[in-house]
């Protein structure tokens, strides 16, 4: 994967990623790293004892859970003074082999406590864009859950309301990445006077080493009727590049507060009652 058209907009700029050991998350550090960023890696699977800083195609990575406020104070403490792009792509699925508070831990609480811990290191034109998911798309259907997460609004105060909230909660996929759309909305219009953007992409099924659990999350089924209606599955890497655009100044200075479906129409044809792959695909 090649990303020419982004190299001049991000040379010489410090970016942090998180959840960049697999998937959608090392596809976008690959990318970072072609397009000449500063890049801060973040995930949980880094050794902790063997940061070493970044030099030309080298990112510096730091071991970090992106679960645990304790995990996510220690990694603030290596990041620079100045950051201006926050892509947050750590995420677990639901599936059974992390608990509803594990996940929300790391798709819902742990997003919004290093995002909004970083935001005042943030200058204007710097931008955050957060990897939510077409799972998501119903979060209209309870305005009134979202309000009250966005109240619960430390670490601490939101594992209180998961504890408390768990019919609410249910495996926590679904909540958390309904969350990650609402707060992409709800924030970013209050950091419009900040000059700091923020944005979601919400991608549709991909090929990556937890589509096992999606599958014992939402059943074969829905997964192989998304598959069909797309034609396949998206790759991590298509993902990358529009990450990368939504968080280019130059780019996409003008766009806030959007969750961006990468889908390749599946939320179009189901919007538009056309969700039959025999009808799309007959030729």
């Amino acid at each position: 994967m090649t990303t020419p058209r982004f190299t001049e907009h991000f040379a010489g700029r410090t970016v942090v990623a998180t959840g960049t050991a697999s998937g959608i998350g090392a596809a976008v550090l690959a990318a970072l790293l072609e397009a000449g960023a500063e890049v801060y890696a973040l995930d949980r699977t880094y050794d902790q004892q063997t940061t070493e800083p970044s030099t030309g195609d080298r990112p510096t990575l730091l071991h970090c859970d992106i679960g645990s406020a304790r995990s996510i104070d220690a990694a603030l403490g290596e990041l620079p003074r100045q950051i201006d792009v926050l892509l947050n792509c750590a995420g677990v699925p639901n599936g059974g082999r992390f608990s509803p508070e594990e996940v929300m831990r790391v798709n819902w609480l742990g997003l919004r406590y290093l995002t909004e811990s970083v935001i005042s290191r943030m200058p204007s034109g710097s931008s955050i864009v957060h990897i939510a998911s077409t799972a998501g798309r119903a979060w209209s259907d309870r305005v009134a859950t979202h309000e009250a997460l966005m109240k619960a609004s430390g670490f601490d105060d939101g594992l209180g309301w998961v504890g408390e909230n768990l019919g609410d909660v249910g495996d926590g996929y679904v909540l958390s990445k309904e969350a990650v759309q609402y707060y992409t909305m709800w924030r970013a219009t209050q950091l419009l006077p900040s000059g700091i953007r923020m944005n979601s992409v919400c991608p549709g099924i991909t090929d990556t080493a937890i589509i096992a659990d999606f599958r014992r999350g939402i059943g074969d089924a829905a997964i192989d009727h998304a598959a069909a209606v797309a034609g396949r599955f998206a790759r991590p890497e298509e993902m990358a590049p529009a990450m990368l655009f939504l968080a280019d100044e130059a780019s996409a200075s003008y766009i806030n507060g959007v969750n961006l479906n990468i889908d390749r129409g599946t939320a179009a044809a189901r919007l538009t009652d056309q969700a039959d792959p025999a009808t799309i695909w007959s030729g």
